[in-house]
């Protein structure tokens, strides 16, 4: 592909410059059986974890209701109404209903449910699922109807509707506080292990070809018709809109599955996580890959890039492993905060939070600002060095030679 020759002080010619190296990257890297590949093993990866978290692979599970008081009564139309709708469920009598609710905190009942059969009171962990809800408003309703047609001689059927209608067990759930945590939780762990893979393929993506492009000496060719900063800049570009191509099909085909299989059931939030991740992406992108971009300058050698990159990877990883530990612990917590407001670790620790709903607005607006600031600091930080030293063969520069 022809480039523009070097010259030119337009800011038009400079953009039109920075584009065609951007496209040139785009379409290699688009083009490429590597990027094919691993898009296609990222979407099986996630297609497993969202299958195994969904009834698909759990064909044999039976939900377990436990059954106290008068509400034994139903056991029999519980089980039959669920099974009309391929929803296998077993119900145990209780007696102590403090260890009932032990065992509904723990998983082993999936519902305790207690109570008249016309005021059905149903206790889960999280929420209830849909189809167990369905089946205990049909007998709550039913229950209603009958004692409706028992005490009344003449009904107005306007009453009735209106009675039915609210009609319904009453549900309470032991995560009192947000009955979707557990949704929330997933959907916060996915996409921080998704932005760090991301970062850490595409940003290193960058040193790799930086140098690539040195040990062969097609820099120089390129260097004849462009300015460094443009062939920086397009790279960045280029490499960050693959980036971001694949992490959208990742992302949409994934959500598309979790809401057609039932393993997610909010599908507000979780829209809403996908969209913060992509522009967390961008802007943990556009941070890391100036960072990486200086370390591949710094070296002639792809046997050494690893090496070179080994500090950078390692907040990455590090930024990884916290963003786990801070989701899974209090993700509003003093420590989650400051954390998640420090550039290079608010890319993967931001979007967790707020999948959990665990951070204010304007927190928000603060990491924003400051890993853009930052991000633009590198950036220019980045070009400096990328000038001064991508033409160097030989051993490893040290940083401060190359802004000298």
């Amino acid at each position: 592909m022809a480039l523009p020759v070097r010259g030119g002080g337009h800011m038009s010619d400079h953009g039109r410059t920075v584009f065609l190296v951007a496209r040139r990257e785009l379409t290699t890297r688009l083009r490429a059986r590597s990027f094919v590949l691993g898009t296609v093993v990222s979407l099986l990866a996630l297609a497993g974890f969202v299958l195994t978290q969904s009834r698909v692979f759990d064909g044999e599970h039976i939900t377990t209701v436990g059954l106290n008081g008068q509400s034994m009564a139903v056991a029999d139309v519980l089980t039959e109404t669920a099974a009309q709708l391929d929803y296998p469920v077993r119900t145990t009598p209780i007696t102590d209903l403090t260890a009932a609710r032990e065992q509904v905190e723990d998983g082993t009942l999936d519902a305790l449910v207690s109570g008249a059969p016309a005021a059905l009171q149903v206790l889960v962990r999280g929420d209830l699922d849909p189809d167990l809800r369905s089946v205990l408003n049909g007998i709550v309703q039913r229950q209603v109807l009958a004692g409706l047609l028992a005490s009344v001689e003449e009904l107005d059927a306007n009453q009735v509707l209106a009675t039915m209608a609210r009609a319904g067990a009453e549900v309470r759930s032991l995560d009192s506080d947000d009955p979707q945590q557990d949704q929330r939780l997933a959907l916060a762990l996915v996409i921080v292990a998704l932005l760090y893979v991301s970062l850490l393929l595409y940003a290193s993506m960058v040193a790799q070809g930086v140098v690539e492009e040195k040990s062969s000496g097609v820099v120089e060719l390129l260097l004849a018709t462009v300015r460094p900063w443009q062939l920086l800049s397009g790279k960045v570009v280029g490499l960050g809109l693959v980036g971001l191509i694949q992490l959208t099909a990742v992302g949409v085909a994934g959500l598309l599955l979790a809401l057609l299989t039932g393993a997610l059931t909010i599908s507000g939030t979780a829209a809403g996580t996908l969209a913060w991740g992509l522009v967390w992406y961008l802007l943990g992108y556009l941070l890391y890959a100036a960072v990486f971009a200086v370390v591949g300058s710094l070296v002639s050698r792809q046997e050494d890039v690893q090496a070179a990159l080994m500090p950078t990877t390692a907040v990455l990883l590090v930024a990884f492993v916290l963003g786990f530990a801070v989701l899974t612990g209090n993700p509003a917590g003093a420590t989650a905060t400051v954390l998640s407001l420090l550039p290079p670790l608010s890319p993967l620790l931001m979007p967790g939070r707020i999948a959990l709903a665990a951070v204010p607005l304007w927190q928000v607006g603060v990491a924003v600002v400051l890993t853009a600031a930052t991000a633009v600091l590198l950036a220019r930080l980045g070009a400096v060095v990328y000038r001064n030293s991508v033409l160097h063969n030989g051993p490893r520069l040290r940083l401060r030679e190359a802004l000298g």
